[in-house]
């Protein structure tokens, strides 16, 4: 994992879940994190245990929603460290429903962080990239890219987006810059932890993967050398029957 030492990796949704385990993961293999989130108590305690165990961590507050947020998450970034190597676009939200729930305002809050989010990620960091000479993006999918599942039509949706955005990116950005999707199958995380499909996603999680799985996936992807473009990777339980 030499390819890891010494990149600055910034990382969306990183105060809890897959995001939280990739900054650790990255962090102990010599990255520079940078990690972005909403709850900053969560965030300042990740940072300070990473920096307890001997790796590079700082932190800020982040609502991936908010384009001006994410250009101040990249610009912190360089600030810190002088560039940016990696984006992770990991945030992402998970509300279940059937389609005749009608819950439009859970489709919007997952459109725009699962989708905009992912945009602005991206706004926020090619022009960078593009004049550094190097780069890498690496966006979450999910297995629901590949998949459609009752009550999770939106959020497949969106994730099949992601998949779609990162294939544009990829035939767009250059020789230059890097565009890998990592697409999770069942992970133990926090999507989806609400009254009404608690019960569905604990029988759906009893063959969970752990999220330092994904963290595996997302650094083997980040350690390649720069003529290597890991573009995909789906990783699921092995028992897992999607």
């Amino acid at each position: 994992m030499e390819g890891i030492r010494d990149k600055v990796v910034a990382i969306t949704g990183a105060s809890s879940g897959i995001g939280e385990a990739s900054a650790r993961w990255l962090a102990k293999r010599g990255a520079r994190v940078v990690l972005g989130a909403r709850r900053t108590e969560r965030l300042e305690a990740l940072a300070e245990a990473i920096r307890a165990d001997g790796g590079e961590a700082v932190c800020t507050r982040l609502d991936v929603t908010a384009r001006d947020d994410m250009e101040a998450f990249v610009a912190f970034a360089v600030e810190r460290f002088g560039r940016l190597d990696v984006q992770v676009n990991n945030a992402g939200v998970m509300p279940l429903s059937r389609l005749d729930a009608l819950r439009v305002d859970d489709w919007q809050r997952m459109l725009d962080v699962n989708v905009r989010g992912v945009l602005y990620g991206i706004a926020a960091a090619l022009s960078l990239m593009q004049r550094q000479g190097s780069g890498q993006f690496v966006n979450l999918a999910s297995i629901g890219a590949h998949a459609v599942s009752p009550t999770a039509a939106v959020y497949c949706a969106t994730k099949y987006a992601v998949r779609a955005l990162s294939e544009g990116l990829r035939q767009e950005a250059g020789e230059t810059i890097r565009v890998s999707v990592i697409s999770p199958g069942v992970t133990t995380s926090e999507l989806a932890d609400d009254p009404t499909a608690r019960a569905a996603m604990a029988e759906f999680r009893r063959i969970a993967l752990p999220a330092d799985a994904i963290a595996r996936a997302i650094g083997y992807a980040i350690a390649q050398p720069p003529e290597v473009d890991v573009s995909e990777v789906i990783v699921r339980p092995t028992a897992s029957p999607f």
